[in-house]
């Protein structure tokens, strides 16, 4: 039997088509198996496919499963905000005006829309040092000189990257990375490495950032949500910066453009968040 689902393909941290980062959506996951979900992801190829459920707790709106083109994933950030938008865009009402409530791998996930932007509070981080990892092969595997490395740590937001800030954003840029080496220095409980440099002081943005999860089916993350907010959480465990919210460019090495803009709240909270648009409509067929 054929079954016929909705699918969008929505590029998130742009409001430019094929500028940001593509997460495909599919918005009625009900009556698929873990299997069909993997076999969607594997087949789009891109570096995540959320499928849309119903809730199976009362406070949530809806519950968000995220493929990679190889497993499953907790939480990822673009994909959170690439499914709200899409799941809004398609019609559903909130149960709180302005405030969606995301269930997912990791618990719940809220969601708040400002004008045409779209921002989740990060969930509570653990942060530890690179104990496992030597720096020197992380950055021979980076291709980039480790002194170049200013400081690293690993951060889990849900997803688990190894975070590294470099010198500046042209060292970040230069970055030739061998994916063969940076499989082989990914824990298994880890996403994949996030770097990051800041700009020069002409431009919008403060840091430039690119992120790498070969081990996952994703050499390259055009603009990584999880990434980004790895890096807000180590901007503000080594003070970097005084002001309270910044913009991140991501995706300048792969032709994308995106923009990522992070919030610190008084009461501790971190949002991340931007721009979303709508690429592709329509529908995937299943079945015989």
């Amino acid at each position: 039997m054929k079954l016929q689902v909705p699918f969008q393909q929505v590029d998130v941290f742009s409001n430019i088509p094929f500028k940001g980062n593509p997460v495909a959506v599919v918005l009625d996951g009900n009556d698929l198996s873990s299997d069909e979900m993997q076999s969607i992801a594997n087949w789009t190829n891109l570096s995540e496919t959320t499928f849309v459920c119903k809730p199976t707790d009362s406070q949530a709106d809806y519950k968000l499963r995220i493929f990679t083109p190889n497993n499953e994933l907790p939480f990822a950030g673009h994909p959170t905000l690439g499914s709200a938008f899409a799941v809004l865009k398609n019609g559903l009402k909130p149960k709180i005006s302005g405030r969606l409530v995301q269930e997912s791998g990791i618990g719940f996930v809220t969601i708040v829309s400002e004008g045409d932007k779209l921002f989740f509070t990060l969930p509570e981080s653990n942060v530890r040092s690179i104990d496992h990892v030597d720096v020197n092969d992380l950055a021979n595997a980076l291709g980039v000189d480790s002194n170049n490395v200013k400081a690293s740590l690993i951060i889990d937001i849900g997803a688990v990257w190894m975070t590294l800030q470099l010198s500046d954003e042209e060292m970040v840029r230069r970055l030739k990375p061998d994916m063969e080496k940076l499989t082989a220095l990914t824990p298994a409980d880890v996403t994949g490495v996030t770097v990051f440099g800041r700009t020069s002081t002409n431009t919008d943005t403060l840091f430039e950032v690119r992120s790498f999860a070969p081990s996952e089916g994703v050499p390259e993350d055009p603009v990584c949500g999880s990434g980004n907010g790895c890096v807000a959480t180590m901007v503000r465990q080594l003070q970097l910066i005084s002001d309270s919210s910044y913009i991140a460019s991501q995706g300048y090495c792969v032709g994308r453009d995106g923009r990522v803009e992070i919030r610190y709240q008084e009461n501790g909270d971190i949002l991340l968040g931007g721009h979303a648009v709508t690429c592709v409509e329509g529908q995937i067929n299943i079945g015989e």
